[in-house]
């Protein structure tokens, strides 16, 4: 299994899990309140929602990773296409991040 299919199934255990939030403003919510321990956004997101949500993550505090499409974040979590998720749980947070971080090295390498 490479680098990317982990990361995405790790995403998927999440959500069968019950861990992950998706749609801007439950994510948003999370955020505020503290729930989310990481936001991922998919690389093609328009940029009026880049934006607000790399703000907001700023603010409270909240890492964010952008990378995939809106295809295959969706895909991943069973729905159709979705733009942005948040992670409700430590755990999950360190597992997809520890994929997607090695999911950057293998892109920069190329």
């Amino acid at each position: 299994m490479t680098t990317t299919n982990k990361a995405l199934s790790r995403l998927g255990l999440a959500m069968r899990a019950g861990k992950l939030v998706s749609g801007e403003e439950l994510v948003l919510k999370a955020i505020r309140s503290g729930e989310a321990k990481l936001v991922l956004l998919a690389e093609d997101a328009s940029e009026g929602t880049r934006k607000k949500v790399a703000d907001k993550c700023g603010s409270y505090g909240v890492e964010l990773l952008i990378g995939f499409t809106r295809f295959e974040l969706g895909g991943a979590a069973g729905k159709p296409e979705r733009v942005l998720f948040a992670v409700t749980d430590r755990g999950f947070a360190d597992m997809i991040r520890s994929g997607w971080v090695q999911h950057s090295e293998v892109e920069n390498i190329e």
